[in-house]
């Protein structure tokens, strides 16, 4: 991509009435753009970081047996009030309106519903037990305070797997399985540090649920987290009885810490609730019917973004893990259009394309040296790769690392090698 026909431009100042780092920094990188409070548009910078993320969560709900699905935002009424959330959400977070025919509907927050209904066309028997099944959606919440930018939206994207047992045994193995082999590879593959946390159901259920919280200044939660790296047990404030200074219970040797965090994540047993309430019943192996028994298991790709910004980040920009990164490097020409660096350049260009280098080529003309390295800090590829008057002249081109103090001089062939 050539930065000069790149839609969404770099801003030289912050966004007004945004606090939040990820908000500000997101907006001035043109990787976003903020429709209203709680509602961002993707730009294209911005789509390449999320697409990441969703083939990493993909990857990881394949590797467990997900299959992906897409269910419909626009939910009739009658489903929800099935299961008693019609009245509860419209209380707290969904949006509900009345169609030109006057049939009310809801903009759906969360999917239980619609995917116990869907399974009770596929699950008949105690054969077609378990079943995993995920997807990656559009959610809407309507936040009395939507902010801190990507961590709080009023429609903003979800994946939620939803898995289906014949009993609890197999429920809870498959709660851990998704806990401990999917989803602390994702956040880890994600550049996120996560503490898996003991966190309070909610309306989804009764029994004590998991979070996956990430210590951030930043963070809307507070939790109680075990200080030695081999235990990390935690608990939300809301649940907690750990204190902050105490020993940990589990280990008997870690100090428990208490620290502001940010939810990445969250897995829910839900029982038989929503299978009750929809219709879903087995068949075991003598014809006996029985409920079937759920789990929900949540990522927000947005959020994740924002919680990457939030913690990859210096005074001068971002700085995106290589996983995430929209390209692996930024090129910088410097000189004017007829110059050797200008042709040097190009040709670079070329052969990082060629060889399959996503890279973001500044070929702009209207910019100085100075303008066009700050808003390479800023939108934080991985390598910087400038080429020069004076980089020519040393036969090489200048690479840095994003975060490196210092920058080297080194071949072209040099500087594929590296990047790949």
């Amino acid at each position: 991509m050539r930065q000069s026909r790149l839609f969404g431009k770099t801003l030289r100042e912050d966004p007004k009435d945004e606090v939040a780092a990820n908000a500000r920094l997101l907006e001035r990188g043109g990787f976003v753009y903020k429709s209203m409070a709680g509602v961002y548009e993707y730009l294209p910078l911005g789509l390449r970081v999320l697409d990441r993320i969703n083939a990493i969560i993909r990857e990881e709900m394949n590797a467990i047996g997900g299959q992906e699905v897409f269910f419909a935002a626009l939910q009739p009424k009658d489903r929800w009030e099935k299961s008693g959330r019609w009245k509860v959400l419209g209380e707290e977070v969904m949006y509900q309106f009345k169609d030109h025919s006057g049939r009310e509907l809801g903009l759906a927050s969360t999917h239980e519903e619609v995917a116990a209904e869907a399974a009770a066309r596929s699950i008949y028997s105690y054969k077609d037990l378990p079943l995993f099944i995920y997807q990656i959606q559009v959610k809407f919440r309507d936040e009395l305070r939507a902010k801190s930018g990507l961590m709080r939206g009023r429609e903003f994207f979800m994946k939620d797997l939803y898995s289906f047992h014949a009993d609890a045994a197999d429920l809870e193995r498959f709660y851990w399985k998704s806990a401990d082999r999917a989803y602390r590879k994702i956040f880890t593959r994600c550049g996120l540090d996560a503490y898996l946390t003991e966190a309070s159901g909610g309306t989804f259920t009764k029994e004590f649920t998991h979070e996956y919280q990430v210590l951030s200044g930043a963070g809307e939660d507070l939790i109680f987290y075990c200080a030695n790296p081999a235990c990390r047990y935690a608990q939300n404030r809301e649940i907690a009885t750990l204190q902050d200074g105490g020993r940990c219970p589990k280990c008997d040797d870690g100090k428990i810490t208490m620290g502001k965090s940010i939810e990445v994540g969250n897995i829910f047993r839900l029982g038989t609730r929503y299978a009750e309430a929809m219709g879903l019943f087995y068949a075991d192996k003598d014809g006996k019917k029985h409920p079937v028994v759920m789990g929900s298991y949540g990522i927000g790709p947005g959020r994740v973004m924002a919680t990457v910004v939030e913690t990859h980040r210096d005074e001068r920009g971002i700085m995106w893990p290589d996983a995430l990164a929209p390209y692996a490097a930024h090129l910088i020409a410097l000189g004017a259009d007829d110059s050797r660096a200008r042709k040097e350049a190009e040709k670079i260009y070329a052969q990082m394309e060629k060889k399959g280098i996503a890279v973001l080529y500044d070929d702009r003309a209207d910019k100085t040296a100075g303008e066009r390295f700050a808003d390479a800090d800023l939108i934080g590829l991985p390598w910087r790769v400038v080429v020069s008057e004076k980089t020519m002249e040393k036969k090489g081109v200048e690479i840095k690392r994003r975060g490196d103090a210092k920058s080297r001089i080194v071949s072209a062939a040099d500087v594929f090698k590296r990047i790949s």
